[in-house]
C-alpha cells in the first residue's frame, strides 16, 4: 500500500470497514416501519461502536497467532499495546450501549454487546463461531427495529449471509475445503431470493430490491464461485472481502423492498467508498 501510513488505531478496529454496518440498522428499521429520525439516528453510531469494538477485541484475542501469521497487524508490530487495544473495545463498547440507550434500543443492545464479547473471547475459534458471529449481525438489525417482530425476517437474511462469510473467512490463510465455498455461494443465492421476494411497498420498491438484490448477487457469487474453483488462501480472502463489501446491497435491498428507497439509496452509496479505502485499511 503506497501513501502516507495509517494511524495503528483506524487499522486495529478497521474504521473503513464500519461502513458495511450502517446499513444494519436501516434494514431493521425499515422492516419495523420505524424510520431513523429524532433520537434513533443514534442507533447506527450505536453500531459502528460494536463493530470497532469487536475489531480491537478480535485483534486483542488473536494477538498471539496474529505475531506469527499476520506480524503487519498494529498489536504485534508494536504500534498499539494490548492493554490498551483491550481499552479501546471496552470504551466503544460503552460507548455503543450509551447511543444505544439514548436511541431507544438499550434492551437489543446489551445482549448485543454480549454476543460480540463471546465471540471474540470464546466462541469465535470453535464449531460455534460462525453461529456466534451470525447472531451478533442479526441483533444489530435489530437494534434498528428497537426490537420489532417485523424485523425478524431481515435480521435472519443478513444472519444467514454473516454465518456462510465467516465460515468460509477461516480459509483466508490456510485455504478453505471446496465444500466450504460451495456451502457459502449456495446461501447467497438464498439470501438473495429472501432479500427480494416478499411483500414490496410498491412495484417501485420492488425494481429497487431486485437491482440491489442483483448487486449483492453478482459481486459476491462471483468470487465465492472463484473459490470453489481455487479454495486457496488468496482466492478465499478475495471471497471474504466480495462478501463483506456485499452485505452494503443486501442491506439496501432489505431496505429498499420494504419501503425505504432513500435509505437503500444511502447505504448503497458506501459501496464505492468502501472499496476505496480498503485499498488502504483491510477490512479483514
Amino acid at each position: 500500500m503506497g501513501g502516507p501510513a495509517v494511524n495503528p488505531y483506524i487499522e486495529l478496529v478497521r474504521a473503513p470497514a464500519a461502513l458495511s454496518v450502517l446499513g444494519d440498522t436501516v434494514a431493521g428499521a425499515a422492516a419495523a416501519g420505524n424510520p431513523l429520525r429524532g433520537r434513533r439516528l443514534a442507533l447506527p453510531l450505536a453500531s459502528v461502536a460494536f463493530y470497532w469494538s469487536g475489531m480491537a477485541l478480535n485483534d486483542w484475542s488473536d494477538r498471539e497467532l496474529d505475531a506469527v501469521e499476520r506480524p503487519e497487524r498494529p498489536i504485534p508490530s508494536g504500534r498499539v499495546s494490548p492493554e490498551k487495544a483491550l481499552a479501546v473495545a471496552g470504551g466503544l463498547t460503552v460507548a455503543g450501549l450509551a447511543l444505544a440507550a439514548y436511541g431507544g434500543a438499550f434492551r437489543i443492545a446489551l445482549p448485543l454487546a454480549g454476543a460480540v464479547w463471546a465471540y471474540d473471547l470464546v466462541l469465535k475459534s470453535t464449531p460455534a463461531g460462525p453461529a456466534a458471529m451470525a447472531a451478533c449481525r442479526g441483533l444489530d438489525v435489530m437494534l434498528g427495529a428497537g426490537g420489532a417482530r417485523a424485523a425478524v425476517p431481515a435480521a435472519t437474511v443478513m444472519a444467514g449471509h454473516t454465518f456462510g462469510l465467516t465460515a468460509l473467512s477461516r480459509g483466508e490463510v490456510h485455504g478453505a475445503s471446496d465444500v466450504t465455498a460451495r456451502a457459502a455461494l449456495t446461501g447467497t443465492a438464498v439470501a438473495t431470493a429472501a432479500a427480494v421476494l416478499g411483500r414490496a411497498q410498491s412495484w417501485r420498491h420492488r425494481l429497487g430490491s431486485l437491482v440491489f438484490g442483483g448487486m449483492y448477487a453478482a459481486n459476491v457469487g462471483a468470487a465465492q464461485l472463484a473459490a470453489t474453483r481455487d479454495p486457496s488462501g488468496p482466492t478465499v480472502r478475495k471471497a471474504t472481502m466480495a462478501g463483506i463489501h456485499g452485505m452494503v446491497p443486501l442491506q439496501a435491498a432489505l431496505a429498499a423492498r420494504r419501503g425505504s428507497l432513500l435509505g437503500a439509496s444511502v447505504i448503497s452509496a458506501a459501496i464505492p467508498l468502501a472499496k476505496k479505502l480498503a485499498r488502504r485499511v483491510s477490512p479483514t
